[in-house]
């Protein structure tokens, strides 16, 4: 398998929006980075019920993300995550151009 995507989703926890919005700029976008991670799309819904962020990461390979999933870095990560979100989960798919879920 060729290039995948990492597709996740989770919702802000109510009170914690200016935090989350914080934590995401300063920490997340490059803790994605440095694992690797290139963060190619993501979503805010405004409206419905879907989660209430979807983003999306473009890595080289299955094993890659394997890897970086293993990883204490995505641990850590997860849990500076904890108390701002919830109903956090992923999956890594085949990549193909456009939106995926």
């Amino acid at each position: 398998m060729s290039d995948v995507k990492l597709i996740m989703s989770w919702d802000i926890l109510p009170g914690r929006e200016e935090d989350y919005f914080e934590f995401h700029i300063r920490k997340f976008v490059p803790a994605m980075e440095k694992l690797g991670l290139a963060l190619s799309e993501a979503w805010l819904t405004v409206y419905g019920e879907q989660p209430r962020l979807l983003a999306e990461a473009k890595i080289s390979s299955l094993a890659s993300a394997r890897e970086v999933l293993d990883s204490i870095g995505w641990g850590d990560l997860g849990d500076q995550m904890e108390d701002m979100v919830e109903n956090f989960e992923y999956k890594v798919v085949p990549a193909r151009s456009g939106f995926q879920l």
